[in-house]
């Protein structure tokens, strides 16, 4: 049966109140981002002493960690900036089995200097994609000298955004530490979210044999054309992300998307997957993860 967890950033609390908070709502797994209110995880104060603090915590409460949060701007086109994405990432897959998780997940970035959420022309060229896998090259080869699997999450606004551009990826990258994570609300577009089915069966007719972990937000084209849309939470800018230009991301059950067949599609080849509920104010987890139980339930997944 497919396992229903949270990313840990949705709770800003130290550690031992974000464990508890966590499983008081019943979840038990959880997506891990490296940040709480008690500890300094800046890239230099990453070390085994903390990171296995950290795993021990969730493991006492009955919160295995599946993957890891290493989400950063791989293609950032500031040379400075970029260096040091990538050392940030580097010390989290490091340091990834001491936190309790063979799986590291970034989307790929975008080379526009002011958002990691907006698109750029050249992230659409030859050059560009070159680029771009590159830079995971090196990641995979480093996770993989560290027993990790890196994960990339197609978002449309990346470098990455599309089925075909994640099926080229894979196809000139064909290690086995590199692979997928499913959020199937990253793939729509104004061109395609009218066309949800045909889409949903797209993206796992091409892409279901890579993935190791799924996440549950939804998708819904907006009234208008908006800019970058960021929730006023206490949370990374990543779990701010509400939606871009004419697609809103909100939370799960609050959108478009067919959950019904995106379960049963995902629960057909991976059915004990964990599923990381985001896009979200803490305030409403409870109803959020009420929804994903019981469409798994109606499902059977």
């Amino acid at each position: 049966m497919i396992q229903v967890g949270i990313f840990t950033g949705y709770f800003p609390y130290g550690l031992e109140e974000t464990a508890q908070r966590i499983r008081n709502l019943g979840f038990n797994t959880v997506q891990l981002d490296a940040t709480f209110k008690d500890m300094d995880l800046s890239t230099e104060s990453i070390n085994q002493v903390k990171c296995q603090k950290i795993r021990d915590t969730f493991r006492r409460h009955n919160l295995p960690v599946c993957c890891v949060s290493g989400y950063t701007n791989l293609v950032h086109p500031d040379p400075v900036k970029r260096k040091s994405n990538l050392a940030h990432l580097k010390q989290i897959i490091r340091h990834a089995h001491d936190l309790g998780s063979p799986y590291v997940i970034s989307e790929t970035g975008t080379f526009d200097p002011d958002s990691d959420w907006v698109h750029h022309p050249k992230n659409k060229t030859e050059e560009g994609y070159e680029d771009c896998r590159q830079v995971i090259q090196g990641i995979v080869d480093f996770a993989r000298e560290h027993g990790v699997t890196f994960l990339i999450e197609t978002y449309v606004n990346n470098v990455i955004g599309s089925i075909e551009e994640t099926q080229r990826l894979f196809t000139d990258i064909t290690d086995p530490s590199l692979g997928l994570l499913m959020d199937p609300t990253n793939y729509f577009e104004e061109h395609n979210i009218d066309q949800m089915d045909q889409t949903l069966n797209q993206i796992f007719n091409a892409l279901s044999h890579r993935i190791k972990i799924s996440h549950a937000k939804d998708v819904k084209r907006a009234d208008g054309f908006q800019g970058v849309q960021l929730a006023d939470i206490d949370a990374a800018e990543s779990h701010a992300l509400r939606g871009v230009g004419m697609i809103e991301l909100p939370a799960p059950g609050l959108g478009s998307l067919n959950y019904d067949l995106y379960l049963n599609r995902l629960g057909k080849d991976h059915p004990n997957i964990p599923i990381i509920i985001e896009h979200l104010a803490e305030s409403d987890i409870p109803r959020a993860k009420e929804f994903i139980d019981n469409k798994l339930l109606i499902n059977g997944r």
